[in-house]
């Protein structure tokens, strides 16, 4: 194929550039073979395996002690108490829209700019269908060794996605005998229960290691009701269980006034959602004959989550009867009509119903997901050594999923129709009634993952600071997925608005390549290259600059410059249209006040990348005079161009009112005001820009007969712009929380058989984005210590949120006038464990 042979040339050309540019410097040891006995290991970031960990790029890496000490059942829960994490992720918390997924969003920037490696890999996006992320649900903690954080942009090393930086999940793998560990949690309140059970067997040979293992967690509900601090006003709706009729309602004399009612509907509604998961995993390394490794990796996971809201509030236009119709309609009477009851432009009135004698909304998921790694990895002789490497990876996510108390509109409007008494009265619902109206919806989605990648690395030349490094690969992959509502929700007749399926695919070439140069002993250079052709949208570019110069011994300075790409995904491109009821004022009628309007959503199998720009500046200080202490101080910036989102509605209508033909044809709008097919779509206008410093402080001692670990990592937030509005500083239930200080402080203290574990949480103040009063700050206190009873058997106590910190109030509260996301809202848990070795 030209184009791929056109792409070969460009790296080949960028590989010799460099090259040359440092000939001068290359010893009379060039052409002699070296060696070295000296383990390389491929840090996330690179794939040039290197001797150390020594990067230009900064790393976070939470190790296996730090994770078992917390007492938590899955990884997002750890990931989003990182400083470098604002914003508000998907996870255990999350009850209205998360359809059971747990995320990271590192930086703020939405998960689906985050790229998640398995062991260094790509893993299969994963979720309710369709989906843009990896729901971290599908790995279980126990078989987690450690977890990598990139806080750089990656796309010259992984492609798409890695604009934000990665967070690569490394699994064990050397387990020799049984292990088996047991973890329970529950809060001070006797509710939100978790349990982890896992037995991992793992047996070593001359020839490699081979485990398997099997994992069982659960995770029980907290209503929000259950909770102290939590008020009732927080949660006020005009949809009523008696009903409403143009908003008015019989008083006890059979009059029809305003509805004076309102209704509180937290009461059904979880702060901690239900799931349980059940988790296989089996690895394998073997050596062949000639070095060469067999790596083979396969995880199934089966995740069932469940969340729930109040009843359905039921949104019904009925027609009016008028002298020349009759049958399906609803007759004004004299004391309607003298209330202010009328019909619309459109002969309608509305009935508006809290369904809660059908019963709490029950969101409901069952999904299976699939991981597979196969590869062969071996070392050549030729030249100065070569490392190579064959992966071939599959995942599959496939999902039903259900919502128990679903009203059909339909069949509701014939109700009314045919019984309008018995469902003005205001009177409750027999069950005959509820019967009629009430379904349940079911949803089957999917996704599916093809990769094949191969890779080489190795020694270029020998120059007089060190040798030349290189990495060259191709990776194909195949991404599909696919999402089919309900045939009810596909034909319009639920109360929630009209959805089609969505259902789409797209491939990926990749080449790339890697250079180290030693310009120096002190001056270190990282070079990236890479090109992807997507069967969607054409070519993309990146490339990734970084130095490292090492000042003195104690001080190294480290920058990089990198430029990053995310591909339109699946849903992007072919997702159905789905219908949305916005709040939008109408101006070609007399109403100046915001109606709710259908607006139809659209997909573009056109869209265009995002592109994006970060650059890193910092030190690494390791005095030698302080032994154990170690510093790192870097400043970011990320600015991300033609993001994928939509024009603003409102301001389209009034500039097609205004005149502007463009905006009528854009957003699908007559020049006289007819917008029943009003149409919003993706397009690349978004712009989102942020910048901070983070700053980490390590420092190791022996003193008073115990080893002592203090580590500090606080990240402030100088900038978080998107579409020209600053959100740094601030809170919103929409939105997230960008505050501008998050700390987060460990300290370990151990002595033989026994260790002890406090950290505290910092989340700094911010102002309430509606309202622009300040929101107070929160500190978290967590204890923990472990108590090894010999060889074979660990114990683990502890204790979460110590002081049992209450959530902060926030106006526009996305649950119970808070954020969970974001803030506590369990409260204090304790927390136990035993790990037993044969």
């Amino acid at each position: 194929m030209p184009k791929f042979a056109q792409i070969a040339s460009t790296i080949n050309l960028a590989l010799y550039a460099v090259v040359s540019c440092t000939g001068l410097m290359v010893s009379t040891a060039s052409f002699a073979a070296t060696s070295s006995n000296i383990e390389r290991i491929e840090v996330t970031g690179s794939y040039i395996k290197r001797q150390d960990w020594e990067s230009a790029s900064p790393i976070t890496v939470i190790d296996a002690a730090m994770i078992n000490a917390q007492g938590f059942t899955s990884i997002e829960q750890i990931l989003q108490q990182q400083p470098s994490m604002p914003g508000s992720a998907l996870g255990a918390s999350s009850n209205n829209g998360a359809r059971g997924v747990a995320q990271v969003d590192l930086r703020g920037l939405g998960a689906k700019r985050t790229l998640v490696l398995l062991n260094g890999r790509r893993m299969v996006n994963s979720g309710s269908g369709a989906d843009s992320s990896v729901d971290l649900n599908a790995i279980p903690l126990p078989m987690v060794a450690r977890i990598e954080i990139l806080k750089d942009g990656a796309s010259a090393v992984y492609g798409s996605d890695a604009i934000a930086g990665v967070v690569n999940i490394i699994t064990h793998s050397e387990y020799d005998g049984l292990q088996v560990d047991v973890t329970s949690g529950v809060s001070e309140q006797g509710d939100g229960q978790t349990q982890l059970l896992s037995a991992i067997y793992g047996v070593n040979s001359v020839r490699g290691n081979y485990s398997v293992g099997v994992v069982f967690a659960d995770r029980t509900e907290v209503m929000q009701g259950d909770r102290d601090w939590y008020k009732p006003t927080d949660h006020n709706s005009s949809s009523i269980p008696s009903g409403t009729l143009n908003g008015m309602v019989q008083d006890d004399n059979g009059q029809w006034i305003k509805s004076p009612h309102i209704y509180n509907y937290a009461d059904d509604v979880y702060f901690q959602t239900p799931n349980e998961r059940r988790s296989v995993f089996a690895s394998m390394n073997h050596t062949l004959d000639h070095g060469v490794v067999v790596n083979v990796d396969a995880l199934y996971t089966n995740r069932r989550s469940n969340q729930q809201l109040s009843g359905q509030p039921a949104r019904i236009n009925l027609n009016v009867c008028d002298p020349f119709t009759r049958g399906d309609c609803v007759l004004l009477d004299d004391a309607m009509l003298a209330a202010g009851i009328g019909a619309n432009a459109l002969g309608q009135v509305q009935y508006l119903r809290r369904m809660s004698e059908v019963g709490p909304r029950i969101y409901s998921q069952d999904t299976d997901t699939w991981q597979l790694s196969a590869g062969l990895a071996g070392h050549i002789g030729w030249h100065r050594g070569l490392d190579w490497r064959i992966d071939y990876g599959f995942g599959k996510n496939q999902a039903d999923t259900a919502v128990a108390n679903s009203i059909h509109a339909d069949w509701m409007a014939e109700a009314i129709y045919a019984d309008q008494a018995s469902w003005f009265s205001g009177e409750p619902l027999t069950e005959a009634m509820m019967d009629a109206v009430s379904f349940t919806e079911r949803t089957r989605g999917g996704n599916e993952q093809q990769t094949l990648l191969a890779t080489a690395s190795g020694e270029l030349v020998e120059l007089s600071a060190g040798a030349i490094e290189f990495a060259l690969g191709a990776e194909y992959r195949s991404e599909s997925g696919y999402f089919y509502p309900d045939p009810i929700m596909i034909a319009g007749q639920g109360t929630a608005p009209r959805q089609a399926p969505t259902d789409g695919r797209y491939q990926v070439f990749s080449v790339f390549q890697e250079l180290s140069v030693p310009f120096s002993e002190a001056l270190n250079g990282q070079f990236a290259l890479r090109l992807d052709d997507y069967s969607s949208f054409g070519l993309a570019t990146t490339w990734k600059v970084g130095l490292t110069y090492q000042t003195t011994a104690d001080l190294m300075l480290r920058a990089v410059a990198s430029s990053g790409f995310r591909a339109p995904n699946v849903a992007e491109l072919y997702g159905g249209n789905q219908g949305s009821f916005e709040n939008l004022i109408d101006p070609w009628s007399d109403n100046t006040k915001p109606q709710q309007i259908l607006v139809n959503r659209t997909a573009d199998p056109d869209l265009k990348p995002e592109n994006a720009k970060s650059y890193t500046l910092g030190l690494v200080y390791s005095p030698q005079y302080l032994d154990g202490l170690a510093l790192t101080l870097d400043y970011w910036r990320v600015a991300v161009t033609d993001a994928v989102s939509r024009l603003d509605v409102q301001a389209g209508i009034h500039a097609c009112y205004a005149g502007d033909i463009n905006a009528c044809t854009t957003f699908n709008i007559t020049p006289a005001g007819d917008m029943d097919n009003i149409t919003s779509r993706l397009t690349n206008v978004g712009l989102l820009e942020t910048a901070g410093v983070d700053m980490n402080v390590t420092y190791r001692i022996n003193a008073a007969g115990l080893e002592w670990t203090a580590a500090n990592d606080t990240t402030y937030l100088m900038d978080f712009e998107q579409d020209n509005s600053e959100y740094a500083g601030t809170i919103d239930g929409s939105f997230g929380a960008y505050g501008r200080v998050r700390n987060h402080f460990t300290m370990t203290a151990s002595a033989g058989n026994w260790g002890l574990w406090y950290l505290n949480r910092y989340l700094g103040p911010m102002s309430d984005l509606r309202k622009g009063n300040r929101v107070g700050s929160s500190m978290y206190h967590d204890i923990s210590g472990t108590y090894r009873i010999n060889e074979q058997a660990m114990l683990t106590l502890g204790v979460r949120n110590l002081s049992n910190t209450k959530p902060q109030r926030v106006s526009n509260g996305k649950d119970a006038g808070t954020v969970p996301e974001v803030y506590d809202t369990v409260g204090r848990t304790f927390y136990a464990g035993v790990s037993l070795r044969f």
